[in-house]
């Protein structure tokens, strides 16, 4: 039974699917680098009181999400605010209601600010995202692999046959002509 080449959009489909494992590796890294930022600006960070100036959760079905504003005066007399603070949905109930929150303050950070009571979650919940994104991007890794494989064989396969059946009439056709 002949196997069927692949087409031209399954061939084209192989390769685009190599975006698949390249974004996961690609959000695992991000994750880590989250979860690091997080952790390093509530390990090092200025213990500062902060004000809340918004708070806003959305408990839709189709929707759910929340954020924080936040107004924070330093020990040296300066502001720091930080506008629409998007934080995972379960952590929002901890922070309703509560006019002012105990934060940490590194301004260097990429993470500058960070709310004292769920950063300790919300670094933990980033690493583990960022394992679940590598997890799974070495297993869509191995199944793209797995599929283009199977693509070339039959590739390889179909032209295999096709030179095969090619020689075999040029061979007919020379030994009819010597008899």
């Amino acid at each position: 039974m002949e196997k069927l080449q692949p087409s031209r959009f399954q061939r084209l489909l192989a390769k685009a699917s190599w975006l698949v494992p390249a974004g996961l590796l690609i959000l695992a890294v991000n994750q880590a680098n989250v979860a690091s930022d997080v952790f390093e600006t509530l390990r090092d960070g200025e213990a500062a009181v902060a004000t809340v100036t918004e708070y806003e959760r959305i408990d839709r079905a189709d929707v759910t999400y929340g954020y924080v504003s936040l107004l924070v005066e330093l020990q040296d007399g300066s502001v720091l605010t930080r506008e629409k603070m998007s934080l995972p949905h379960s952590l929002m109930q901890q922070l309703e209601g509560q006019e002012t929150l105990d934060v940490r303050i590194l301004s260097d950070a990429d993470q500058n600010i960070v709310i004292a009571t769920v950063a300790s979650t919300q670094w933990k919940i980033a690493a583990i995202q960022s394992g679940i994104s590598l997890l799974a991007g070495i297993l869509a890794l191995v199944a793209v692999m797995a599929w283009n494989k199977s693509l070339t064989k039959r590739s390889i396969s179909h032209s295999t046959s096709q030179s095969d059946k090619a020689e075999l009439v040029f061979e007919s056709a020379v030994t009819e002509d010597r008899l």
